[in-house]
């Protein structure tokens, strides 16, 4: 999705032209879920079952359940993340129960930081880290494309560089 083509549309006032998460973010997460409860079923289910008779072995049954609804749920918090670059600020929404939309005021970063841990660049993801004057705004947006991460990074820079000028 070309990002740089927004600029008209947000030059103009109409609705804020929102960018969803890279798929390879849900990707990430899913697998990370399954490792870990897939380990979880070793300990809490298979290796008392063993020791301790078939009766614990139930709990077995546990773990795997767990999976099952933190699927659907990563799924769920995956498509509430999206963010938009407006003329002045920086939109991020997320959530799927309680709904938080942060407004990032380009004048007011101080630093934008892109990481990518060990997982996310197996993955071919990135994070991007908005910091603010205040602690209260800083923002972060996860699971991005390390090419619009750093792109991303590269504007906000300049923007917030050329809004801050004035303070």
């Amino acid at each position: 999705m070309e990002t740089g083509s927004v600029d008209m549309e947000r030059a103009a006032g109409d609705e804020p032209v929102w960018i969803p998460l890279p798929r390879g973010l849900l990707r990430m997460r899913r697998l990370l879920l399954v490792v870990w409860l897939g380990l979880l079923t070793l300990v809490v289910g298979l290796l008392p079952g063993l020791l301790a008779g078939p009766v614990w072995s139930a709990f077995a049954l546990l773990p795997p359940a767990l999976a099952a609804w933190g699927w659907v749920l990563l799924g769920r918090n995956w498509r509430s993340w999206r963010y938009a670059e407006r003329a002045d600020d920086l939109l991020i929404s997320r959530g799927v129960l309680w709904r938080e939309e942060t407004v990032v005021p380009y004048g007011r970063m101080q630093l934008v930081e892109v990481t990518s841990g060990p997982v996310e660049r197996h993955f071919g993801l990135a994070t991007v880290q908005l910091h603010t004057a205040a602690a209260a705004t800083d923002a972060t947006i996860p699971g991005l494309d390390p090419a619009e991460a750093e792109r991303l990074r590269d504007r906000l820079t300049e923007l917030g560089e050329a809004r801050s000028a004035g303070l």
